[in-house]
């Protein structure tokens, strides 16, 4: 028998889960991962062990799918896991969580009072924070024994100095917290350990990770820690992203407000869900569907999520003070040949050589041995962060004890 981290990623209309075991290599494989989409409309399970697919892949029965929500998805999944862990135990928990405000810039151990305090943080990230407490309510309610444990996107950011997370605003509204606190900080985590294996030493110079996605930002590091980023107080900030404008002139939401007489809900439906790639080319927020479009708008969105993105690696070129490394992460950056190679042939100027044939393989390096700014592909694993930072924050209160072993191998599913 052996013991188990639970990781969850809640959305509105996924629920993406991992098991690690505790006892066993950090850099090595997750017991078993996946997915639970389609909440709310038609859900599906997907499930892979390190060895594939698990065969009980399938699309759940509901009589009233709609019934089937965030709740009811954490419900299913925790009986589900059960069945596949069969004696072993599961001894914590740990979560996703984008928006930690001024107090949460390290790991945290839940309580009531930390739930009390994240729930007013839930129009900060309206997009994510919902749900992500609705699977912590309903984890601790099915497992009022399980620790759980809160990792923050917006933590890894915390190192950034103070000129590059204030407003021109009047100082109050600093003071009580409208600041820039960034996002994605658990994927570009991750890459501040990918680097230096990928890399060198050039890992602790001069670095722009693009986490490229539905989502989209751009971090630039120095020594891997977070100096500058694209997204500021809230997801809504920067590049162009799958339905969110990025950057947007503060007049046009007076405009639409005050010309317009839109409602504040109706400008927040706007911002969260009709704009970006989708609203651009009217047709998808999907980069996939976009690239394969004759469409004249998807090609207008591609060149606009393209342009944004070059504009502001230049930007953080100029934080740095130069740049020596590039490196693309998420689900557009990792999967898609087509956009490292439009972004990386506008940033010829900085030196940046792409490998065609490594870029098309995708990478792990996909410049060329000549390119004097080396350009890589990191496959970004949230989950690992989130369940390293659960078990040595649990094992530090004495929760859990993780005992090191060479024969630790975890037993096969069931």
């Amino acid at each position: 028998m052996s013991d188990h981290i639970l990781v969850l990623n809640a959305g509105s209309s996924s629920l993406k889960f991992a098991l690690y075991p505790v006892d066993g290599d950090w850099k090595a494989l997750y017991r078993l991962r996946g997915e639970l989409e389609g909440i709310g409309h038609a859900p599906r399970l997907h499930a892979r062990t390190p060895q594939g697919p698990l065969a009980q892949e399938e699309t759940l029965f509901c009589p009233d799918p709609r019934s089937f929500g965030p709740r009811e998805a954490v419900a299913f999944l925790l009986e589900w896991l059960g069945q596949q862990l069969g004696p072993h135990r599961l001894v914590g928990a740990g979560h996703r969580v984008v928006h930690g405000g001024r107090r949460f810039s390290a790991p945290v151990l839940i309580t009531p009072e930390v739930m009390d305090e994240l729930q007013q943080l839930v129009p900060l990230a309206r997009l994510h924070e919902p749900w992500e407490l609705e699977a912590i309510r309903t984890l601790s309610q099915a497992r009022p024994d399980l620790p759980q444990v809160a990792c923050f996107d917006t933590a890894f950011h915390a190192t950034q100095p103070e000129v590059a997370r204030r407003f021109a605003l009047p100082r109050r509204f600093h003071d009580e917290g409208v600041k820039r606190y960034g996002f994605h900080g658990l994927s570009y985590e991750y890459a501040t350990h990918a680097l230096p294996e990928l890399v060198g030493e050039r890992a602790l110079g001069r670095v722009v990770v693009a986490h490229l996605g539905n989502g989209a930002s751009l971090c630039a590091l120095r020594e891997l820690k977070s100096i500058a980023t694209t997204m500021g107080f809230t997801a809504l900030d920067g590049l162009v992203m799958g339905t969110r404008p990025g950057a947007l002139d503060p007049g046009v939401l007076l405009y639409l407000i005050q010309e317009r007489h839109m409602t504040v809900e109706q400008v927040s439906d706007l911002l969260y869900f009709r704009s970006g790639l989708l609203g651009v080319s009217g047709i998808s927020h999907d980069m996939r569907a976009l690239l394969a479009s004759p469409d004249v708008r998807a090609q207008e969105a591609v060149e606009l999520f393209v342009y944004r993105v070059v504009r502001e690696v230049g930007s953080l070129a100029a934080a740095l003070g130069g740049l020596d490394v590039l490196a693309f992460s998420g689900g557009i950056g990792e999967r898609s040949p087509e956009i490292r190679e439009r972004i990386c042939a506008q940033l010829a100027w900085l030196g940046i050589k792409l490998d065609p044939d490594a870029n098309r393989a995708g990478g792990p390096l996909v410049s060329t041995a000549a390119s004097p700014v080396p350009v890589c592909v990191v496959h970004c694993n949230e989950e690992l962060v989130i369940a390293r930072h659960a078990c040595r924050l649990l094992q530090q209160q004495g929760r859990i004890v993780r005992r090191r072993s060479a024969s630790s191998a975890p037993a096969p599913l069931r």
